[in-house]
């Protein structure tokens, strides 16, 4: 029998058919369903339920009480605050169910999702972008955007490194942007 080279602490349940990916861990009463596929290096807090046939990128953090549903899509080095909401039907109805059609909802690489936002299904977050926390976003959202509130609007930029962008468009980090068409451009 091959060892696992990741962590699974044995009060959480993993199906049959599932990738994990070296170095992750999966703690306290999580749950990976069938055909999910998770990278390198992931974190899953405690009573994280990965649905049917998601993937999760290299270097996630989902923090406690996540629920990943089938539809959405983690890209590398993303991060899930605690209590984050993900839905994949527009438009739920217990008496007719949609059988497996999810809409699609793609996480873009390094975004962050503040704790107990939510992600409407359908719509993507684009790269290192920030969802503040409570925040409901309703649209799609561009790369290095920083979005707040219910519906969730965008109050400016931030850097690949998770600092506000002041007018200049140049962090503290070192790194510097350029805004073309109503899209930031890391240089």
């Amino acid at each position: 029998m091959e060892e696992k080279k990741y962590y699974c602490h044995e009060s959480s349940y993993v199906d049959e058919g599932v990738q994990i990916g070296e170095g992750t861990k999966i703690w306290h009463f999580c749950h990976v369903q069938k055909g999910a596929v998770i990278g390198k290096n992931c974190s899953l807090g405690q009573n994280v339920n990965i649905g049917n046939n998601v993937k999760v990128g290299n270097g996630v953090r989902i923090q406690n009480n996540v629920s990943v549903y089938e539809g959405v899509e983690l890209e590398d080095n993303v991060f899930c605050g605690p209590s984050c909401v993900f839905t994949n039907v527009t438009t739920p109805r217990a008496h007719f169910p949609v059988h497996g059609v999810y809409a699609k909802t793609i996480i873009k690489e390094g975004a962050s999702l503040g704790a107990n936002c939510t992600i409407v299904c359908g719509h993507n977050v684009g790269k290192s972008a920030l969802i503040g926390s409570g925040a409901v976003v309703a649209k799609d959202v561009k790369d290095y955007a920083l979005m707040v509130g219910v519906p969730a609007k965008q109050i400016g930029w931030v850097c690949e490194c998770g600092k506000r962008l002041d007018d200049t468009l140049k962090c503290e980090c070192g790194r510097m942007y350029e805004l073309k068409d109503g899209n930031l451009y890391q240089l």
